[in-house]
C-alpha cells in the first residue's frame, strides 16, 4: 500500500491501473477506522483491480467546531488498518489540498438532505458531504464507492448526487458491522463515557423492538415506535428523533406497508450517535 497526499500524487498513482483497464474502488472515510470500515475496504478489495480508501476529516459537514475537534485521528493506525484489509492506495490530504485558498464552490443535494440529520446539523451538513464526496469521486474517479448503511441518509443522498449529476459511479451500501452488545460501531464509541457505552446499546434494542413489533402484524408507525420508546425510556435515553420513513424520500409513512427505514440519534453527555434499521412487514399467506 502506498500513502500519497496530494491529487497528483493520487492520479499519477491510479494512472497505470487505468492503463492496463483495471476496476478502481473507492472507500470515502474520516479514519478512526473501525472493524465497520475495514469491512468496506475488504469489500472494495474483493473487486479486484485498484482498491483506494481517503481519510479526510471533512470540516464543511460538522456544524459544531469542539465536535470536529473532539474526532478521534490516528493515522499511523489506520495506515496499518488499511493496508492489512488490502487498500492499494491510502489517500489522505491536508485541507488545503480538498479546499484550496479561494474555494468557493459547493454541491447541494436538496430533499432528502432536509429531515432527520439535516433537521438537527442544519443544511450545512449535507452540503459539506456532498461537496467533499464530488470532489473524491472527481479526484478518484472510480468505478465503484463503497459506503456503509449505518449512515443511511448519507447514503442515499450519495445515491441521489449520483444520478442527478449522471456521475459514472456504482455506489454500494454494505451492512452495518455492530459490537457484540449491539451497538453499532462508530468512530465516536471510544469517546463514550463508560455509564454511557451501557447505555448506548439500547438504541439497538429500541430498533429490534420496531422490527419485532412490524414482523408481528404492526403497521401504524406510531404504535410500533412505542415498543422502542419503552425500551429507551427504561435507558433513560431521550432521542433527538425516531422516526419511521420512506426508503425513497425519508418522508414520515403513514403506514408500514413495504420496506421502512427506521432511523434514531440520540446524544450521550457530549457524544451523539445514530443507528437505524430497515422493516418491512411479514408477508401474508393463502
Amino acid at each position: 500500500m502506498i500513502l500519497v497526499r496530494t491529487i497528483v500524487e493520487l492520479r499519477s498513482a491510479i494512472a497505470g491501473a487505468r492503463g492496463r483497464g483495471s476496476p478502481v474502488s473507492l472507500v470515502p472515510t474520516m479514519g478512526a477506522f473501525h472493524e465497520g470500515h475495514v469491512s468496506l475496504m475488504r469489500r472494495a478489495s474483493e473487486e479486484g483491480g485498484l482498491s483506494v480508501v481517503s481519510l479526510f476529516v471533512n470540516p464543511a459537514q460538522f456544524n459544531d467546531p469542539s465536535d470536529l475537534e473532539r474526532y478521534p485521528r490516528d493515522e499511523a493506525r489506520d495506515a496499518r488498518l488499511a493496508e492489512d484489509a488490502g487498500a492499494d492506495i491510502l489517500f489522505a490530504p491536508p485541507v488545503s489540498q480538498v479546499y484550496p485558498p479561494g474555494f468557493s464552490s459547493s454541491v447541494e443535494v436538496r430533499g432528502v438532505s432536509a429531515p432527520l440529520e439535516g433537521a438537527v446539523r442544519g443544511v450545512e451538513h449535507f452540503r459539506g458531504v456532498a461537496t467533499v464526496v464530488t470532489k473524491l469521486f472527481n479526484m478518484v474517479q472510480p468505478d465503484v464507492a463503497f459506503f456503509g448503511q449505518k449512515d443511511a441518509q448519507q447514503a442515499l443522498l450519495i445515491r441521489r448526487l449520483v444520478r442527478d449529476l449522471d456521475m459514472p459511479v456504482r455506489v454500494e451500501v454494505c451492512p452495518t458491522v455492530r459490537e457484540g452488545d449491539g451497538l453499532a460501531m462508530s468512530s465516536r464509541n471510544v469517546l463514550l463515557a463508560p455509564g454511557d457505552r451501557e447505555r448506548a446499546p439500547a438504541l439497538y434494542r429500541a430498533l429490534t423492538a420496531v422490527e419485532r413489533a412490524v414482523a408481528g402484524g404492526v403497521h401504524h408507525p406510531d404504535e410500533a415506535l412505542a415498543a422502542g420508546t419503552r425500551v429507551l425510556t427504561e435507558a433513560g435515553i431521550v432521542p433527538e428523533y425516531f422516526a419511521a420513513v420512506s426508503t425513497d424520500t425519508l418522508a414520515p409513512v403513514r403506514r408500514i406497508t413495504g420496506e421502512t427505514l427506521i432511523a434514531i440519534a440520540a446524544r450521550f453527555g457530549a457524544v451523539r450517535l445514530i443507528d437505524n434499521v430497515l422493516v418491512r412487514p411479514a408477508e401474508r399467506r393463502g
